[in-house]
């Protein structure tokens, strides 16, 4: 009987341990949630874990384009296309990371193509590390000034406008001036039979932006180095160090309407012609020591005609003095768009772009296309 009563007590003692055990808080496992980062503007978040910034974006374009529509463009020939279609998806990272030495960044965008029914795959659009004033990687030359503004840009103006690999140094010294030196590829910057690779561009920009608008000057130091064939013509001569110089200007024109202003660039290249647009393709040298030299003047507006409807202006000329044996070309373009913002990030509008080219012992060739696009950006 005592064992019994015994028995039932110990039950009884632990039915009431567990119970209480029971109703013990138990601490929760910890959770990283999403947090917003506001240190570098909108739609950054910390990523878990870590004190890095993310913002995911991307960008979905879609636009047709009527290929030269005039006698001696892509109509009059049975094998060109009349109209490029295009669809686009882009898809942009970018990193940011507070240091002691500034932000640490680092910033990626790339895209798909599908153009009248060729899927290209992903390319590679810029891809680059910023910390401090330091840059290495793939993005805009720091020689260009302005590259449009116009939607489309359906035929291609003169002036200065790469994507390329490079390394760069930017000083800021406060009030909007700044002033940089870089090295960068000079592959992106050949114009006729080069040889391989030996020495990159050197470029430098002094620049300031403030609340009147921006201005910059540039120059670089292009290394011209025919390739093999080229300079056995010239019996193993020297090559040549050819250079590009540039100004540009942007003002603001608030008291037309908030978003508009007006833009205004000059260019001169002495066997660099890259950099001063050369649309026409003329060599930059005739491989005997002799370089193409020539210059190139453009301007552009925007104006934002009502909250969502913007309507712009590009138009360039060019003047180049080529290399013996080589023919000479002037060039003159113009391109403009209406375009229309129903919604934040997303456009829809019109583009038509002329454009007329006069090369010696060849003559006039002129271009007449028109655009429409449509774009989401996110």
């Amino acid at each position: 009987m005592k064992l019994k009563s015994l028995m039932l007590g110990a039950a009884a003692v632990a039915t009431a341990t567990t119970a209480q055990a029971a109703d013990l808080p138990v601490a929760p496992e910890p959770v990283d949630y999403v947090r917003v980062c506001d240190a570098y503007g909108a739609r950054f978040y910390y990523i878990p874990g870590t004190e890095t910034c993310l913002r995911v974006g991307g960008r979905v374009r879609t636009q047709v384009v009527i290929n030269n529509v005039l006698e001696d463009g892509a109509w009059g020939q049975r094998d060109s296309d009349g109209y490029s279609w295009l669809a686009r998806g882009y898809l942009f990272l970018d990193a940011r990371t507070a240091t002691e030495f500034g932000t640490l960044r680092a910033y990626v965008s790339m895209y798909g193509n599908s153009q009248n029914g060729d899927n290209s795959g992903f390319a590679m659009d810029n891809a680059y590390i910023q910390w401090g004033g330091l840059t290495a990687g793939r993005l805009g030359s720091n020689f260009d000034i302005f590259t449009g503004q116009v939607l489309v840009g359906v035929v291609g103006r003169d002036w200065s406008d790469k994507t390329l690999n490079q390394v760069a140094y930017t000083a800021a010294f406060g009030n909007g001036f700044s002033a940089t030196i870089a090295l960068e590829d000079r592959s992106s910057r050949e114009s006729g039979d080069y040889g391989g690779t030996r020495a990159p561009d050197v470029v430098a920009a002094l620049g300031i932006s403030q609340g009147w608008g921006s201005a910059q000057v540039s120059g670089a130091l292009h290394q011209v180095y025919p390739n093999a064939a080229a300079n056995g013509g010239n019996n193993g001569g020297e090559d040549e160090m050819g250079f590009a110089v540039g100004g540009g200007v942007v003002f603001n024109l608030p008291m037309v309407t908030s978003g508009s202003n007006i833009f205004f660039q000059g260019f001169y290249a002495d066997g660099a012609l890259s950099y001063m647009g050369n649309q026409a393709g003329v060599a930059d040298s005739n491989g005997s020591g002799d370089l193409s030299t020539g210059w190139s003047l453009s301007a552009g507006a925007f104006i934002q005609a009502t909250s969502t409807i913007g309507l712009a202006l590009d138009g360039s000329y060019s003047d180049i003095d080529a290399a013996a044996g080589l023919n000479d070309v002037t060039r003159w373009a113009i391109d403009g768009s209406v375009q229309w913002e129903p919604v934040s990030g997303f456009v829809m509008g019109a583009d038509v772009g002329y454009a007329n080219t006069d090369t010696d012992t060849v003559g006039d060739s002129d271009e007449l296309l028109f655009g429409v696009r449509m774009q989401r950006t996110f």
